[in-house]
């Protein structure tokens, strides 16, 4: 393990001791570091890699822009069609209660009807029955008077029959006939 830790430490302390002398020359590292750092800032200029990784970044830019862009007019157009169906939506639920409260009415005023028409079919059954009572009543007080008369007439012919003489009859016969001329003439 120490041996390990000594030649780590020659390694990394090796361009320490390279480093002294004159700076200028090719045996010193930093020199040398220099000079390659600098040729290699030189080739990057020559080839116009700045201006490539600005373009680059430029045109990143820009399509994040564009895409922002995008994503706000997505966003725009979202919110707008969402507020569109909020209004077709509570537009449809008034519309809805509506016609809620027409079925209701409309209900309401079927049942006032069927109560009136059941009132008046009512009235009109009853009507029509007391009228068949009463009819029945009139044919009822026919039938007993007719019976009656019958009746009387019956019992008036036997005891007509039963007091009366041929010569009263004849008299009886002759009062009418002259009766019925009198009136004729």
């Amino acid at each position: 393990m120490r041996i390990l830790a000594a030649l780590s430490t020659l390694v990394v302390a090796g361009p320490a001791y390279a480093a002294s002398g004159s700076f200028f020359s090719l045996g010193n590292t930093n020199f040398v570091v220099t000079l390659g750092f600098i040729g290699f800032i030189v080739v990057l200029i020559y080839f116009k890699v700045p201006g490539m990784l600005g373009k680059m970044l430029d045109q990143r830019a820009d399509g994040i822009k564009s895409e922002l862009d995008e994503a706000r007019s997505l966003r725009d157009e979202a919110q707008s069609i969402l507020a569109s169906y909020e209004r077709k939506l509570k537009e449809v639920q008034e519309q809805a209660e509506r016609i809620v409260a027409s079925a209701k009415a409309d209900a309401e005023a079927a049942a006032e009807q069927a109560k009136a028409d059941l009132s008046n079919s009512v009235a009109r059954r009853m009507a029509a029955a007391e009228d068949q009572i009463a009819s029945a009543q009139a044919a009822a007080e026919k039938d007993v008077r007719d019976a009656a008369v019958n009746v009387a007439i019956g019992a008036a012919r036997e005891v007509i029959a039963a007091q009366l003489t041929a010569a009263a009859a004849n008299k009886l016969i002759d009062a009418a006939i002259s009766d019925v001329e009198d009136k004729l003439h």
